[in-house]
């Protein structure tokens, strides 16, 4: 697979201290690197440009959901092979990137998801507890285990993005994707993978975010 065909898809809201050496990074490795700007209000998108990042920009905060369906999108028109989706703020190893790959060559999965949940040591604790309860009642509705649901770390084949259906905008298309892959019959496996908590804080709010999960399974719950 070259590497040329594997886009890495990044939202950004005011990531300008770490986006710059995360572009810079992936460029030097070959990679395609499409960064989303979601109305930042600082320079975010002056350093993803300035290491030669291919850009969507919004005028305002549209949410995470719209910025990774523009960013599948964009890849798709552009021959992509596969996307990995990561975030921006430095949390996502870019070592681990070879384990999606590596994963993919392997088993030929359509959805590679991220997991943080082998070694949460370092997780916050209100956020171990959020992604425990929604893994869970994926694992539940899709009948198949999923260990960390929400992390924005995964891989999508190229067969996978034709297939799925994404409407939602915000942090609700981490399950949409896992439901979505589930119900048009695409592979799904994971990888261990690591994550650096420095003490940053979270873009997630964990009650306004949960209620909006919750929401979204009852919708796909009683979806005919």
């Amino acid at each position: 697979m070259n590497e040329s065909n594997i886009f890495i898809v990044i939202p950004t809201y005011n990531e300008s201290k770490t986006i710059g050496a995360i572009v810079r990074a992936l460029e030097q490795r070959g990679f395609r690197v499409i960064v989303i700007d979601d109305g930042s209000k600082d320079n975010t998108i002056v350093e993803a440009n300035k290491f030669g990042a291919e850009l969507i920009a919004h005028a305002k905060n549209a949410g995470k959901g719209r910025c990774i369906r523009e960013g599948l999108e964009y890849a798709m028109e552009n021959n992509c092979e596969v996307v990995i989706t990561m975030d921006g703020d430095g949390q996502h190893s870019l070592r681990d990137i070879d384990k999606f790959i590596d994963e993919y060559k392997k088993s030929g999965s359509d959805v590679i998801l991220g997991n943080r949940l082998h070694n949460p040591k370092k997780m916050p604790f209100l956020r171990w507890c959020v992604n425990r309860f929604t893994s869970f009642i994926i694992s539940l509705l899709i009948i198949e285990r999923v260990d960390d649901s929400q992390c924005g770390y995964r891989l999508i084949s190229r067969k996978g993005i034709e297939k799925m259906k994404l409407n939602t905008t915000k942090y609700e298309i981490e399950s949409e994707i896992i439901m979505e892959a589930k119900r048009r019959g695409l592979k799904i496996s994971s990888v261990n993978i690591d994550s650096i908590y420095e003490g940053e804080a979270s873009q997630i709010n964990p009650f306004l975010d949960t209620a909006r999960f919750v929401k979204f399974i009852i919708n796909e719950y009683t979806r005919k």
